[in-house]
């Protein structure tokens, strides 16, 4: 695995951690628990592609790290609120509700949708009341903020305070999919139309360091790929890579002011986004590749912490234990 390090010109930044993390041997320092504090979690979208991050939680559970402020964006807002509300064992908490999870259960049919989707949230709303969450964010162990968007104004919305249903709900709203929800005079749909890995929203919560759970084809840049023969596949790539061009251009403005660390998962094969059935290889997967890419991280100041070629196999997996640095972009 290669994890490379982009060094960024922030110079304030960087003097601050500097005088805050300063050492004789001036060597990069070892883990999460290096990061500045605080350091929020900043879990992305996904649909099902979010039990990816359950695995990535038990990477980090298993190290004893627990975020000071979590910020989510749809199927990322639900795993972090849970996360929230029960810091350092979330994990197995979530394995179960994942790896027993069907699209009929989240996506029924036979209930009226409203006019505005094709589903309606009734099987969300049941998993969401199956969660032991509290009834307001205020309520939640750990900080946490739901990232929506305004479908009147297009506005990035940050529900960090009252009631943690329709936040959640907000947040989840895929258009035209899921219905969009009411909140304080607003119409609120998916925050992953305009925020689908909110690290913007975590510096703007005031996190000092950032740690960001992504999934799919959206955890690493996007492979070269011949123009597709079909309308479909020519409007999945362009959309692929306009996501992409979102998140990297987040990822770049954040990691220039505070440590932006990007977990990989390790997997290739990714399902289709209503598949439920493979939930368990997702898990398992996430967690052996995070595990690894943590044991071999060293932090030295602002920059970009990702893997650029996450591994397939364990011969290729054991050699992430010694991280190999890239200065530059």
């Amino acid at each position: 695995m290669r994890v490379n390090y982009h060094r960024r010109s922030a110079s304030s930044a960087l003097n601050g951690y500097e005088r805050a993390h300063s050492s004789p041997s001036s060597r990069p320092s070892v883990g999460l628990h290096a990061l500045p504090r605080p350091v929020a979690v900043v879990v992305g979208g996904g649909g099902v592609l979010g039990a990816a991050q359950v695995g990535i939680g038990y990477a980090l559970e298993q190290r004893g790290f627990v975020p000071d402020l979590i910020v989510g964006t749809s199927v990322g807002a639900l795993n972090g609120a849970i996360a929230a509300a029960h810091p350092g064992k979330a994990a197995p908490w979530l394995d179960l509700v994942w790896t027993h999870a069907r699209r009929r259960q989240v996506f029924p049919f036979g209930y009226l949708p409203s006019r505005a989707s094709v589903f309606a949230d009734r099987g969300l709303r049941r998993l969401i009341a199956g969660a032991a969450l509290p009834s307001r964010i205020e309520d939640l162990a750990v900080p946490f903020t739901a990232v929506a968007m305004d479908l009147a104004t297009g506005a990035q919305v940050l529900l960090d305070r009252g009631d943690l249903e329709s936040a959640l709900l907000a947040s989840a709203a895929i258009p035209g999919i899921l219905p969009p929800v009411e909140r304080e005079g607003r119409t609120l749909v998916d925050g992953g139309v305009i925020a689908f890995v909110p690290v913007r929203a975590a510096l703007q919560a005031g996190a000092a360091s950032v740690v960001v759970l992504s999934t799919g084809q959206t955890s690493s840049p996007p492979r070269p790929a011949g123009p597709p023969r079909w309308p479909g596949g020519v409007a999945a790539r362009a959309g692929l890579l306009l996501l992409r061009h979102q998140i990297e251009r987040d990822l770049d403005e954040v990691s220039e002011r505070i440590p932006t660390v990007v977990l990989p998962t390790g997997v290739e094969s990714w399902p289709a986004p209503w598949d439920f059935r493979h939930s368990r290889r997702l898990i398992h997967t996430a967690s052996l590749t995070a595990g690894l890419f943590l044991d071999g991280l060293r932090i030295n100041g602002p920059g970009l912490y990702r893997a650029e070629s996450p591994p397939a196999a364990p011969a290729v997996l054991g050699r992430a234990r010694t991280a190999v640095w890239e200065v530059g972009r």
